[in-house]
């Protein structure tokens, strides 16, 4: 198993991102994504200093963040 990946209760994997391969994902700064795991609007878990968020946990804020402007 690479070291980025860990098995979920269901027993499918999960894959983690570093907080600057989120950022470069949704385009963002290190800084916004941040605040996001701060704030709690984005899961993530703490290695040592470090945070790991699951990719698909990004996705999901993604899916999530549309709004209708009209």
């Amino acid at each position: 198993m690479p070291p980025n990946n860990h098995e979920d209760e269901s027993g499918g994997h999960v894959h983690f991102l570093t907080v600057a391969e989120v950022a470069a994902l949704m385009r963002v700064s290190k800084m916004t994504v941040y605040r996001l795991v701060h704030s709690g609007e984005l899961p993530a878990v703490r290695v040592g200093k470090s945070f790991r968020v699951p990719e698909e946990a990004v996705h999901s804020y993604l899916d999530n963040a549309y709004f209708d402007v009209g």
